[in-house]
């Protein structure tokens, strides 16, 4: 296989891991075509009438990747990069992922281009509702099932689910990531989060990796990200950087996360925290930390900065943070790399859970979707693992191997092929 492009678009990025594993499990080549493209993809104009008077029209996809194994799933992105490349890219990816966290669903994503944090929550609503009535003809709680993802949240998913409820009658399991009082299951909001805390203890505990006393470097302090900051202390790592789309911040003794999370929800950003030193966030990637958390956007990390990022284990927070000739800089380094197809694989096993208690009508507690999150994370991840090992291959090429072969196996037992 040719070495991969660093200025690929995100698509063709998802597409050549795609590729990569598909020939080393000798897929016949006809599945991979039927495997590698999106099954439905959907563009819609979106206009919204601005607090102004004026009418401001956006441009909005749903783009449906493949659903061999069940209802197609995946959330809605608001933001100005939002464009048919990205969505579809992020689509592929989770196919790839539900699969490898052997989800009974397929994969899919939306998304606006747009920038929420210029819109009012007037503007957003109606955004929102807009949206949902030009793709609500391919939704439904057996069909497509949307779910949060950057630039949205529990309230835009509320707007959503009453949008379709006026169309369709009352249908809560049309969307997952729903506030509580809709339906929405507890510990969904710090699924993603946890799901990758979850993955990297079960990481160390198979590779024999002692984490305590670890330094953690996280770029992004959003949904991902924050929770990650909470949480890894857990496993006796200690964060001494963060960054959020404004700035960053260093301090090589650790952070009071308690009292960082106070600070961002006053100031909305993390840049200003008492006895911190600033960065940005390309510095950030480059920080004497072990362990590195890009959990913000995608391509961070790619050919020309590869070389200088210090962490010796990198979380894929994000989706795509990595390009792949990045990828293989850092193979080559001895890197170890947890892909993002794992790592945060935890909200939309939550997002399953919520679908599951929506259609049974019966609430789970959060301890039990704590205790069921843990268990598909830690499976997966020894799936991994252990694949990885037999294999001789990276973490990302034997994640990609088992959702690569979960779909292909369900597209022949469907007669497609």
């Amino acid at each position: 296989m040719t070495l991969p492009r660093d200025d690929m678009n995100p698509f063709e990025a998802v597409t050549w891991c795609f590729d990569r594993a598909a020939n080393r499990l000798r897929i016949d080549e006809d599945l991979q075509e039927l495997m590698r493209l999106p099954w439905r993809e959907l563009k819609a104009e979106v206009p919204v009438r601005l607090d102004n008077g004026r009418i401001k029209v956006f441009i909005g996809y749903r783009i449906q990747h493949n659903g061999a194994r069940g209802p197609y799933k995946g959330g809605i992105r608001y933001h100005p990069l939002a464009d048919a490349d990205e969505v579809r890219a992020l689509a592929s990816l989770m196919t790839w992922k539900t699969a490898l966290a052997d989800i009974p669903f397929g994969g899919a994503k939306g998304g606006v281009q747009c920038n929420p944090s210029e819109l009012s929550e007037g503007e957003l609503n109606r955004l929102t509702r807009r949206y949902t009535q030009s793709i609500s003809h391919i939704l439904g709680a057996n069909r497509d099932i949307p779910a949060p993802d950057l630039g949205t949240d529990s309230q835009v998913m509320a707007w959503m689910m009453d949008a379709y409820g006026q169309l369709h009658g009352h249908t809560p399991a049309i969307v997952t990531g729903k506030p509580v009082e809709l339906g929405g299951s507890y510990g969904r909001d710090a699924a993603p989060g946890r799901g990758a805390m979850f993955c990297l203890g079960q990481w160390a505990r198979l590779a024999g990796k002692d984490l305590r006393g670890m330094t953690v470097g996280i770029q992004g302090f959003g949904q991902v990200g924050s929770w990650i900051a909470r949480l890894v202390g857990e496993l006796g790592c200690k964060v001494i950087a963060v960054s959020d789309i404004k700035g960053g911040i260093i301090n090589s003794k650790g952070l009071d996360i308690s009292k960082l999370l106070q600070h961002t929800k006053e100031s909305r950003s993390v840049v200003g925290f008492r006895e911190t030193e600033p960065l940005t966030n390309e510095e950030l990637l480059e920080c004497p930390c072990d362990i590195l958390v890009p959990a913000a956007v995608g391509e961070v990390i790619h050919a020309k900065n590869a070389d200088r990022v210090r962490a010796k284990i990198i979380v894929e927070g994000a989706n795509h943070p990595v390009t792949p000739a990045a990828d293989l800089i850092l193979a080559n380094r001895g890197v170890t790399l947890l892909p993002d197809i794992l790592v945060n694989a935890g909200g939309v096993a939550v997002s399953y859970f919520e679908w599951a208690q929506n259609i049974q009508e019966f609430r789970w507690t959060e301890e039990r979707v704590n205790q069921e999150l843990q268990g598909i994370m830690n499976r997966a991840c020894t799936q991994v693992f252990d694949l990885a090992h037999k294999e001789k291959v990276t973490l990302r090429e034997a994640a990609f191997m088992i959702g690569v072969q979960r779909v292909a196996r369900a597209e022949q037992l469907r007669g497609f092929v």
